[in-house]
């Protein structure tokens, strides 16, 4: 387990977004100086609500816009 994540667990799963299965999410951070802090992510991959994410950073929140080019 890398020594700068911070562990984050998924408390709803918003939707999915584009062709590549991503999906938009709410999790809670569970530890360190941004413990109860509930962010907005955008995750590729099997997740489920319960699951503990390892998230590199805390500070920014996805966005929610997907536009075509």
């Amino acid at each position: 387990m890398p020594e700068d994540a911070t562990p984050a667990e998924v408390i709803q799963i918003v939707g999915r977004m584009g062709a590549k299965g991503i999906l938009r999410l709410k999790c809670r951070i569970t530890d360190g100086k941004d413990k109860g802090k509930v962010l907005m992510r955008n995750v590729i991959g099997p997740v489920k609500i319960g699951d503990i994410l390892m998230l590199r950073e805390t500070e920014m929140e996805s966005s929610g816009s997907f536009s075509r080019r």
